[in-house]
């Protein structure tokens, strides 16, 4: 395998990771994994295939790992969102609306969150990510469905008030009015 072909992914990989879990430390740390399992099992790779493709399948498989080490409790458990909803200020302006848009998609179900990732942000077909995730096209159409409807649901959600009436922000809110490449 190329170093140059790899090297040319890292932006892409980088990407995705950070969509996924949210976070810059466990997105490059999931980056740096992935190129490591690539790289100790580059003989996998049929030359000529799509190698952007391999180091995405390699890359969900990490991350599908991990998560299950989480709930098993062999790594730090990870925090639900809702857990926390009443706890962050709701986004305070425009400048802000990236942010709540993160913060929905990463209230999606991991297994449509990264269905939607990979049509959205890395263009791939429904084809190249069934191949990625390893389930039937009728499964990736389904939960690209599943993720749009709920997102949408997610971003229309009306913010909600605040129970101290002394507090002068609201719950956190996923509203944000244009999802140009997500539909």
């Amino acid at each position: 395998m190329s170093r140059e072909l790899m090297v040319a992914q890292i932006p892409s990989l980088r990407r995705y990771a950070r969509a996924l879990t949210g976070d810059t430390w466990a997105a490059d740390d999931l980056v740096q994994d992935t190129l490591e399992r690539a790289c100790n099992k580059w003989r996998l790779w049929l030359v000529g295939s799509n190698l952007r493709a391999w180091l995405f399948s390699v890359m969900h498989n990490l991350f599908v790992n991990q998560l299950h080490q989480s709930v098993s409790g062999a790594r730090a458990a990870m925090l639900d969102i809702d857990d926390l909803a009443d706890e962050l200020p709701a986004p305070a302006s425009n400048a802000d609306q990236m942010f709540d848009l993160q913060r929905c998609l990463l209230r999606l179900p991991p297994e449509q969150r990264e269905v939607l990732l990979l049509v959205s942000m890395e263009d791939m077909s429904y084809a190249e990510i069934a191949k990625v995730t390893g389930v039937p096209l009728g499964t990736v159409m389904s939960r690209l469905s599943r993720a749009r409807a709920r997102l949408q649901s997610l971003l229309d959600a009306p913010a909600q008030v605040p129970a101290d009436p002394a507090v002068d922000h609201a719950a956190p809110t996923c509203s944000v009015t244009t999802l140009h490449r997500l539909k």
